[in-house]
């Protein structure tokens, strides 16, 4: 599989690159990239939600009235559920919502969001480059001339880039990230998926 290499200016150059297959060209697996991405938005949560059982709130332990001749139902805490105030029943606490996915699913995975976005036509493969400063305004006029400025979108970079990444922080559509770190949720995240050209062989490597 070749694709065409494309400049900053948004120009098709002459250059192709060509794609492993076995990576860019598989048969997507849904679920495969369903438990990949569900594994990434669980470890995203904090899990510090907590509420006091009638063990922990604060208040006295004396019976508020008399066991017999009231009328009305036995009571011998203030702190006791069915009072306002009281502690909560089954209440939720601290925990880790993280959950083990194989190594090869979440390979497998990536490989399936890439292939997705080969076969939809989202995804641009770019020539290197480099700002000299942070300009945002620079990197809005790439957007520009790909007429993506709109569009969520994932730059894929070999290393960190620390100039693009500046230019780029503002722009709330836009996330920038390198080949060792790209992920399943990001890939699926972005309408457009631009890999700067020397980022291919990382990915390769990796998932090959």
């Amino acid at each position: 599989m070749e694709l065409v290499v494309h400049n900053i200016n948004g120009e098709a150059t002459e250059r192709k690159v060509k794609l492993n297959d076995s990576i860019f060209g598989l048969t997507p697996n849904d679920h495969a990239i369903y438990l990949d991405a569900k594994q990434y938005l669980a470890n995203q949560r904090q899990g510090t939600h907590k509420a006091k059982t009638r063990g922990e709130i604060s208040g006295s332990t004396r019976k508020i009235k008399k066991q017999k001749g009231t009328g009305t139902a036995r009571a011998g805490s203030i702190k006791s559920p069915i009072f306002r105030g009281g502690g909560r029943i089954f209440g939720p606490e601290p925990r880790d919502y993280g959950f083990k996915v194989n190594k090869k699913v979440k390979v497998l995975a990536r490989k399936s969001a890439l292939a997705y976005k080969v076969k939809e036509d989202r995804l641009i493969v770019l020539e290197d480059f480099s700002m000299e400063s942070p300009k945002t305004k620079l990197f809005v006029d790439i957007l520009n001339k790909f007429n993506v400025s709109e569009n969520k979108n994932l730059f894929v970079t070999p290393a960190v880039e620390k100039n693009i990444v500046l230019s780029s922080r503002n722009l709330q559509r836009t996330k920038i990230t390198t080949a060792n770190n790209l992920n399943t949720h990001d890939i699926l995240y972005a309408n457009k998926l631009f890999i700067l050209e020397s980022s291919l062989p990382t990915i390769e490597q990796l998932l090959a």
